[in-house]
């Protein structure tokens, strides 16, 4: 019996690229999105025509070191890190129940808040569309 990673699973790559272009239909000032496993490989991302290697190595680790400095501090689980700049912010969720991360990049036209508030959501629909889950 052969297991499928949930990167190269069809389910979770439709269940992904239907919440992510559901993300970007809800919000016009994303970016860019990608959903990644915690070891470093891509699942989905938007635009698709873009070359996401190297970030979903990048977006992982940062998850890695979040969840890292949460065990360190006993402060609990990481619920989100955000990377501001001048020109934007990166939010990055994790998919709860599964090992998958959100990472979005939206432009400086959004709110801290509805960048939140829309990932949040992102990442529920997702683990309900994935079921179950195999924690983390």
């Amino acid at each position: 019996m052969s297991i499928t990673a949930i990167h190269g699973d069809p389910a979770a790559i439709a269940a992904g690229e239907r919440v992510l272009m559901d993300l970007r239909d809800v919000c016009p000032s994303l970016v860019y999105a990608m959903l990644v496993t915690d070891d470093g490989f891509e699942i989905v991302r938007v635009p698709a025509a873009s070359d996401g290697g190297r970030f979903a190595s990048m977006a992982s680790s940062m998850q890695a070191l979040g969840d890292a400095v949460a065990r360190e501090l006993a402060i609990g689980s990481s619920d989100y890190l955000v990377i501001a700049s001048p020109t934007g912010h990166v939010i990055q969720r994790r998919v709860p129940g599964h090992p998958i991360v959100l990472s979005a990049l939206f432009d400086d036209d959004e709110t801290l808040g509805k960048g939140l508030s829309v990932s949040r959501a992102a990442v529920e629909k997702l683990s309900a569309l994935l079921g179950g889950g195999e924690g983390r």
